[in-house]
């Protein structure tokens, strides 16, 4: 069986075909569609978890009943599942657990691009590498392998490129029959780590580690490629890819299982070349290891520690070190496309535009074209979405966004440093079922008197529409129970929770201010449909030139439709979502904004 297929759905294909009985996950890119693509398959459980602490439990538990189950994660949300995650290397399996890791340098959907190889170290457990779609489908069943050969959970590091990058995959097509039934093996020296179990399992660990450092010598997917005797590049994942094209002729030692390193190959690929270096994406993981055996190696210091590698970087790096020589290698001429600039904007008809706009406007932090801005009355601190969006202008309505859930309790924080201004805090519905729970538990407690605004769209839909608790539909596409964020809200003991269209400005307006107002602790929820999700568009609005005035406030409100042209103000009406927003008709001074139809009827008359 042939297929064209990414990382990610080589990677699902795989882990479907070497048997994998429990997957679990938290959206977030650039993983999202390993999940989304096992939840396809027949004969298997899928969830979208609410977290990725507790998928990563979720996927230790179905490992502890003796089934194969699989947790993939973006970088970041492996620090939300590290607490079970060192706990399942230290109890080790029944079933095998594999973890993915969907590492992203460059950040371009991140807050950091954190380098998660340091975090096989950390637990000491194995970590694989696809190098391309193909290593990606077939690591699946050395990982499950691994892990249950050599109990313990196996973590497999992937890229941004390697998630997202098509290549052709040949795959068995045959699955994997589960070789025993489900069940829980009592155990409680392996699975209750009280501190006199723990202190028996960490010898078993380091003896796990040399058994597996052993394994990593004969690993079939660690390969040396001869080439040239003047240069040996020692490599893995999408940088292999990138070192190859630049270094046809080069020897190769290609990495896949990268921790624990196989010590003695390395040291006789190093024998076998005149210069050694090293080509890795991030930190210098590989390089610093080998070093650290004696081995003199170039790295760092020729390529960037920071941002994605590429073809183009590493001919540049190299030349400047003299490690290439010869006219330039002849490339393909690209013709630049003189294309209009897009900067980051919430979408036409967004359910956040009309809150961020009330926030910005209530907190003097926007002002009319031609007028200074003012200084803010309102701190606003955001949370991981789409709705951080709303930190640009003209809304510039965040300021602070660190990670998920994060910004319940930073405001918690300013408000109990004493600072002068209203203290709101955003966050979407999906973040704050993700990890905004506990802070709001936390500002119960703490009698905080802050308000809090959960942006409700029914979706998580920064990573692509998936489902999550608040929704009432699972992964797989069943009916389940909808979590009430108003009941959780109340049941943890918040008195003022109100409940507000998004698309209704002078309702949002009035329960903003009146929270602001209010001396106890406040919940918001704004709701209104993700405009990606609209079934249908009507009635998209225009602009009537007779009564606009040019004041401008139609803009601030960040609308991608609402553009400027010179000297006269309009609506894109292919993007106006039309009768599901009416945020600019609402907010328009003059009624100026009307229906497109309303429009032409008036200029027939």
């Amino acid at each position: 069986m042939i297929k064209l297929l990414s990382g990610n759905e080589a990677i699902a294909l795989g882990a479907y075909h070497a048997g994998v009985m429990v997957a679990a996950a938290y959206p977030g890119t650039p993983s999202t569609e390993i999940l989304e693509n096992l939840a396809r398959f027949d004969g298997i459980y899928a969830e979208w978890s609410t977290n990725e602490k507790v998928a990563m439990e979720v996927g230790l538990g179905a490992s502890c009943a003796g089934v194969r189950s699989l947790v993939s994660m973006k970088h970041v949300g492996l620090n939300v599942a590290s607490d079970p995650f060192m706990a399942a290397a230290t109890t080790g399996v029944n079933g095998g657990l594999v973890v993915i890791s969907a590492d992203d340098p460059g950040m371009h959907s991140s807050q950091n691009e954190q380098d998660n190889r340091h975090y096989a170290r950390l637990a000491k457990v194995p970590m694989l590498e696809p190098g391309d779609s193909q290593e990606a489908y077939e690591i699946m069943a050395y990982a499950f392998n691994i892990s249950e050969e050599f109990d313990t959970p196996v973590l497999v590091r992937t890229t941004t490129r390697i998630s997202h990058s098509k290549s052709v995959v040949k795959a068995t097509g045959n699955r994997k029959t589960p070789s025993k039934q489900p069940g829980f093996c009592y155990n409680p020296t392996k699975y209750v780590m009280l501190p006199a179990h723990a202190r028996l399992r960490h010898p078993l660990m380091e003896e796990r580690l040399s058994r597996l450092a052993a394994y990593a010598e004969t690993f079939p997917l660690n390969q040396i490629i001869p080439g040239e005797r003047r240069l040996g590049i020692v490599s893995s994942g999408v940088a292999y890819q990138y070192a190859r094209e630049v270094f046809p002729e080069a020897s190769f030692l290609k990495l896949a299982l990268t921790y624990p390193l196989p010590r003695d190959l390395i040291r006789r690929f190093a024998e076998q070349v005149e210069r050694l270096v090293v080509i890795e994406e991030l930190d210098p993981f590989l390089e610093d290891s080998i070093r650290a055996m004696g081995i003199k190696v170039t790295g760092k210091e020729l390529f960037p520690i920071t941002g994605e590698l590429n073809p183009d970087i590493i001919e540049q790096a190299s030349r400047k070190a003299g490690l290439l020589t010869g006219s330039l290698k002849q490339k393909p001429e690209y013709r630049a496309l003189n294309l209009p600039s897009r900067p980051p904007l919430l979408c036409p008809g967004c359910p956040h535009s009309g809150i961020f706009f009330v926030l910005s406007s209530l907190g003097q932090r926007s002002s009319l074209p031609g007028k200074p801005a003012r200084e803010p009355k309102l701190i606003i601190a955001g949370d991981i979405g789409c709705y951080t969006l709303g930190a640009h202008p003209p809304l510039s309505a965040m300021d602070t966004c660190s990670c998920m859930g994060a910004g319940i309790g930073q405001a918690l924080g300013m408000e109990k440093a004493g600072v002068a201004e209203k203290i709101v805090a955003v966050i979407g519905d999906s973040t704050f079922l993700h990890s905004g729970i506990t802070g709001l538990v936390n500002a119960v407690y703490n009698k905080g008197r802050i308000t809090i605004i959960i942006l409700d769209n029914r979706t998580t839909a920064m990573t692509g529409q998936q489902e999550h608790p608040g929704t009432g539909i699972t992964a797989q596409g069943q009916e389940t129970t909808a979590v009430d964020l108003a009941q959780v809200a109340r049941g943890i003991g918040i008195n003022d929770v109100k409940m507000v269209d998004a698309f209704n400005i002078k309702a949002i307006r009035a329960s903003v201010k009146s929270s602001l107002d209010s001396p106890e602790l406040s919940v918001i929820i704004v709701r209104g449909a993700c405009a990606v999700r609209l079934s249908g568009r009507s009635n998209p609005r225009a602009i009537d030139s007779d009564l606009c005035n040019m004041c401008g406030l139609c803009l601030l409100i960040g609308c991608p439709a609402i553009r400027k042209e010179k000297e006269r103000v309009y609506i894109d009406t292919s993007l106006c979502v039309g009768d599901a927003c009416t945020i600019c008709q609402q907010i328009c001074p003059r009624k100026a904004i009307v229906t497109s139809v309303n429009k032409g009827e008036k200029k027939d008359g």
